[in-house]
């Protein structure tokens, strides 16, 4: 089932049918030990409301409120590819490479709630920085209790000449506002996401296509729980928080970001997570 999160409450999709939750805060109503049991047990005291599914098209928010989002990196051999080759005139290349292949993950903070956006609205790219690009990922909602609880769509806005120019430039290639964007729900299952899902980018440029490419989880090096488990080894998340998988869709390096794309992730079972591109 899927859950939305809009500004007249939240909504819940099961089967087609739509319920509007009796919760009115949203950390409460996602950080529920086994939120899909919990989901199950709150839809069979409602009556499902067609209408409510007008408020997913006109009132979406980002599915977030005290969480931290932090971010997975390298986890895709293409990804480790193209860090390597905007960084190895720092001499920095082969730091991504020892990363892809060391038990470690590489993980960072991404984003406070206040610098995320949802779907339908503007990511940003920096005014500092001529090569952006967006990064399509699985995103994880885990719980206080480090459980993954459900699933959505991420896109990490990155740029790439800031990060190539020295890795330890890292936080401002990734960390600021509007650099992050999830949604346009959040899937809850009864079982583990199927690792056969497929994720899909496209960028369109005055309504043309840009770029397009699809990749699947199971191209993912590293397993979800293992990324989770490093996050939550020395950090508690009271709120629960959301973690960036990593992307193995990278756009070729002559191509950057313009004001005015717009940028569309779909992950099969999720939904589409749709941004335009805006810059301060």
């Amino acid at each position: 089932m899927k859950v939305y999160k809009t500004l007249q409450g939240f909504v819940i999709e099961d089967q087609s049918q739509y319920y509007l939750s009796r919760h009115i805060d949203w950390d409460a109503f996602i950080n529920r030990e086994d939120l899909y049991a919990e989901l199950q047990k709150e839809i069979s005291l409602l009556k499902p409301v067609e209408e409510i599914k007008s408020l997913i098209n006109n009132d979406l928010q980002a599915p977030i409120g005290s969480q931290e989002v932090w971010a997975s990196g390298v986890t895709y051999l293409r990804s480790r590819d193209a860090r390597m080759e905007e960084a190895k005139n720092a001499g920095g290349g082969n730091f991504y490479d020892r990363v892809y292949d060391a038990e470690r993950p590489e993980l960072f903070f991404k984003a406070s709630a206040h610098r995320v956006v949802g779907s339908g609205q503007a990511v940003r790219i920096r005014r500092d920085s001529k090569w952006n690009v967006p990064e399509p990922e699985l995103t994880l909602l885990i719980s206080p209790k480090g459980q993954i609880a459900g699933y959505t769509v991420g896109n990490d806005m990155s740029s790439r000449d800031i990060e190539g120019e020295n890795p330890l430039y890292l936080p401002q290639a990734k960390t600021y506002d509007k650099s992050a964007a999830i949604g346009p729900c959040i899937l809850v299952l009864d079982e583990p996401i199927s690792l056969e899902t497929e994720i899909k980018l496209e960028i369109l440029r005055d309504e043309e296509l840009q770029f397009s490419s699809t990749i699947q989880l199971n191209q993912m090096k590293r397993k979800l729980p293992e990324l989770v488990e490093f996050l939550c080894r020395e950090a508690s998340f009271p709120n629960g928080a959301f973690l960036m998988t990593g992307t193995g869709i990278v756009p070729p390096d002559s191509f950057t970001l313009e004001v005015g794309d717009e940028i569309r992730i779909t992950i099969e079972g999720i939904g589409t997570l749709v941004n335009t591109v805006e810059m301060k």
